[in-house]
């Protein structure tokens, strides 16, 4: 496997380079990017439908830099160069444990204060090239897609926010021996969680700037499809422990490449498993039996369903129905993939389930109620 980009670029080209990314974040950034791809096309097409309106603001132009902004821009700028600075200086350190360097306290006094006095200085001179002697206030037009940056913004925050606090639910008993090293890390990250708080965050702010829920729960089922699916590609390269349960079966079909019947995830970022013989570093370790790799069957399901859901869309008329039909197809795709999935189980009732199971079976359910609340409200969405 391929816990970091060096690992990848390693198998390739025969090369070493060390870099201080982990392949699981490099994928986290392109499922960023996939989401956002398919969110600002729906955006797009909703607005030249009738669907979504432009927004017009007043914002004030002209104006130097106030105090409060080179304070704030001098404050970002100390945090990037404290520890810009002090990463490059401490390079080794930092490819070998980026987690430990940027959340620590370590950094470069001397860097943070060179980045801050340049960030102000900048802040300064770019407003001071478009000041005017008597600022004026302006009226500009924004379009839907064009608030996608802001968007991305919160979700991310919220999605990673959302994503640490279920993922320590669902592993009570590891969290209280560790809760400080479980919310800072930057592994374990619990799906729904993110789905839950990044999407509450979006509807929060798409409301804000007049867009209706349900139009922007419908605009973002096909975009979350699609991120899921890429993200899920991180998680099998590097191994982070949502793998499948042991599978000891042969494969169905020869021609059937092993690693997509059963793997054992050597190098897996989740260090579980055994000592590799000869391997030396931080990630040496592989699983003593092979298991099914359920990371890369999301990712093959997880696309076909975004391919369907991107080809039904513009015949989807009712508002809540497009964002319903995702939530059905989510909810039964990760239910039946927990079934043979590595997981924490819960028992009440006498009844086993994992977090997930739950949590699908809520969101299947939920997406059942909201495309029959569509067909019932069809007459008043006729103008949809």
């Amino acid at each position: 496997m391929f816990p970091t980009v060096s690992h990848f670029i390693a198998y390739l080209f025969g090369i070493q380079i060390p870099l201080p990314f982990n392949t699981f974040g490099v994928f986290v950034a392109f499922a960023f990017m996939a989401g956002y791809w398919a969110f600002s096309k729906e955006l797009e097409r909703k607005e030249a439908l009738g669907i979504l309106h432009p927004v017009k603001r007043k914002m004030v132009i002209g104006k130097p830099a106030t105090t409060i902004e080179l304070v704030m821009n001098g404050i970002f700028g100390f945090l990037i160069g404290y520890k810009l600075v002090y990463a490059l200086l401490n390079y080794s350190l930092f490819v070998n444990d980026a987690q430990t360097v940027l959340l620590s306290f370590k950094g470069n006094i001397l860097g943070g204060i060179a980045f801050a006095a340049l960030f102000a200085y900048w802040d300064h001179t770019e407003k001071n090239k478009h000041k005017l002697a008597q600022p004026k206030t302006v009226e500009v037009i924004e379009h839907p897609h064009q608030m996608m940056g802001h968007l991305i913004v919160w979700a991310a925050i919220w999605g990673f926010l959302g994503a640490k606090i279920f993922d320590n639910l669902e592993h009570w008993d590891t969290f209280i021996q560790d809760p400080i090293g479980g919310l800072l890390s930057f592994s374990g990250l619990t799906f729904y969680g993110g789905l839950i708080c990044g999407g509450a965050a979006v509807i929060y702010i798409a409301r804000k700037n007049g867009i209706k829920p349900l139009h922007m729960l419908d605009v973002g089922g096909p975009g979350m499809m699609l991120a899921y699916s890429v993200g899920r590609i991180g998680c099998h390269m590097s191994g982070d422990g949502d793998w499948g349960i042991v599978n000891m079966h042969p494969k169905p079909l020869s021609w059937l490449p092993d690693w997509l019947w059963a793997y054992t995830y050597p190098n897996n970022v989740a260090m579980e498993g055994n000592p590799i013989p000869g391997c030396s570093g931080k990630f040496c370790n592989e699983l003593p039996l092979p298991v099914y790799p359920t990371p890369i069957y999301e990712v093959v399901v997880c696309f076909i369903l975004f391919l369907i859901l991107w080809k039904i869309r513009k015949q989807i008329k009712l508002p809540g129905m497009m964002f319903g039909i995702y939530l059905i197809l989510n909810g039964l795709e990760r239910f039946f993939i927990e079934l043979i999935r590595v997981n924490s189980k819960y028992t009440v009732a006498g009844i086993p389930f994992t977090q997930a199971e739950l949590i699908s079976s809520i969101l299947f359910i939920s997406g059942v109620c909201l495309v029959l609340y569509s067909i019932k409200n069809k007459e008043k969405h006729a103008n949809y």
